[in-house]
């Protein structure tokens, strides 16, 4: 409860839903002035170019929970890769084992994803995987391990599954417990709620 309760106040600051549980109507509840007893007397400051680039850095770190060390590193990856450096670098986030299970629905939050991830709830080819930050690759099938089928997690797991839309890069089979990634992740896929192109200014300062 304490990290819904943490997730629905960083999604108002944030200004989008950090995680599925966090509800549309929760982040609009977000006012047009400061926290504290004097925040209404108060308007918020206009924030500056370095501001914004902040601002959607942060977004990215909180939506894909990555520490500034972890989230640094990527654009680095970003930056040594020929191609447009934003649509890289999510392209890199996207393909974390940890996304792919939580966007084949086989996990209802970015942290349960993490969790089952780390205790070996997973294959990749076949091969248990418990790096969450596993990069995936086209044609890779993602599936339960056999041996955690059984487990009392997994009917309730199962029937989430079924009420997620999967994105066109991916493909589920439920009633399987398995994915595979068709494809790289682009168009439409690569869209998210917050602007690469700021976070590639940001770090290049």
């Amino acid at each position: 409860m304490a990290i819904k309760k943490k997730l629905g106040k960083l999604s108002r600051r944030e200004g989008i839903p950090l995680s599925p549980s966090v509800s549309i109507a929760k982040v609009m509840q977000r006012r047009p002035y400061g926290p504290g007893m004097h925040g209404p007397k108060q308007t918020r400051k206009r924030v500056s170019t370095y501001g914004l680039q902040l601002r959607e850095k942060q977004k990215a770190k909180l939506l894909y929970d990555l520490r500034e060390k972890q989230f640094r590193n990527y654009y680095k990856k970003a930056i040594r890769t020929d191609g447009d450096t934003g649509v890289i670098l999510i392209r890199l986030l996207e393909l974390r084992l940890e996304n792919v299970v939580l966007k084949m629905g086989f996990a209802k939050t970015r942290q349960q994803a993490r969790q089952l991830v780390s205790h070996k709830y997973f294959t990749v080819n076949g091969i248990p995987v418990n790096i969450r930050s596993y990069k995936v690759k086209s044609g890779d099938i993602v599936a339960f391990k056999d041996t955690k089928k059984d487990k009392k997690i997994m009917p309730d797991l199962l029937v989430h599954a079924e009420t997620v839309t999967v994105p066109s890069w991916l493909s589920v089979d439920v009633k399987k417990g398995s994915g595979q990634v068709l494809s790289e992740p682009e168009g439409d896929d690569l869209n998210q709620p917050f602007d690469p192109t700021l976070i590639i200014e940001f770090y290049s300062r």
